[in-house]
């Protein structure tokens, strides 16, 4: 089932049918173990309506902190690797991709987060913006994957690539992170056969496209909630990406007015303008 966070109120998704539920906050319902049941159980006590407006789609998150998985698919580490060799960082990424070890990063608060529809930005002293286009895991408070959204990391490579240092100011800045449209929530695994990809269109024109699986992916979603549990605890839940499989080549960068669809067809489509 899908859950919707819209203008004023919350919407569930389920065999085609659409639901509003009743609950003060979007944390009281995603906050807790157990949320598919819960949320089955909600819908049978909730009234019909109708579906969202798109314009009424706000990003699926409350409270939460979203955090990121780095070089989890082997385009990623190659890609990092040459962005980075000049400044002497190149064996790093091929080192993090075998480890045992992943490479996890802080990447947004809930106000740097934007929903579908609204604008991404790419850094002003930025000269090399690419987005990354990721299957997002929620995770409880508990630990246990309980949903799946879209997820845009919008990265600054050059800055990246000066120094691995600098990650953090590639990665972290106002409307650097999009999320949506929804919460796929389920209580099974999404299969390795999931399909990821992309269209960046320019003046009405594919400046790029890519696609994806997750059988592509070197590190189990599960591999990932365990290692960022460890230690930390997320009273409200977190919002994990699990990394890319898509770069576009090393002479694209993203400009204002580039429209950004992300598709993962259990979930939907993410689109996004840059501006």
């Amino acid at each position: 089932m899908k859950l919707y966070r819209c203008q004023g109120r919350i919407v569930a998704e389920h065999a085609d049918q659409f639901y509003e539920i009743a609950a003060a906050s979007w944390d009281e319902i995603i906050a807790r173990e157990g949320l598919f049941d819960h949320l089955s159980h909600m819908i049978l006590q909730a009234r019909r309506t109708q579906a969202p407006a798109p314009s009424d789609i706000l990003p699926p998150i409350g409270s939460q902190e979203v955090w990121a998985a780095g070089v989890t698919y082997y385009r990623s580490r190659d890609a990092r690797m040459e962005e980075s060799k000049s400044s002497g960082g190149g064996d790093f990424y091929d080192r993090v991709y075998s480890a045992a070890r992943p490479e996890l990063f802080f990447k947004a608060t809930a106000h740097r987060v934007v929903g579908p529809g609204a604008k991404v930005a790419i850094r002003s002293d930025a000269s090399w913006s690419v987005p990354e286009p990721e299957l997002v895991l929620f995770i409880t408070p508990g630990g246990k994957i309980a949903g799946y959204t879209i997820g845009n990391d919008m990265s600054s490579r050059d800055i990246e690539g000066e120094n691995p240092l600098y990650l953090p100011q590639a990665k972290v800045y106002d409307r650097s992170c999009a999320l949506g449209p929804c919460l796929l929530i389920s209580d099974e695994a999404l299969p390795p056969s999931t399909g990821i990809s992309i269209e960046i269109r320019r003046e009405g024109k594919v400046s790029f496209s890519g696609a994806t699986t997750l059988k592509e992916m070197k590190r189990k979603p599960e591999e990932l909630a365990r290692y960022l549990y460890h230690s930390s605890a997320f009273p409200s839940g977190c919002f994990l990406f699990t990394g890319t499989g898509i770069v576009p080549p090393d002479s694209f960068t993203l400009r204002e007015g580039d429209e950004i669809n992300i598709m993962i067809p259990p979930i939907g489509t993410l689109s996004n303008l840059v501006g």
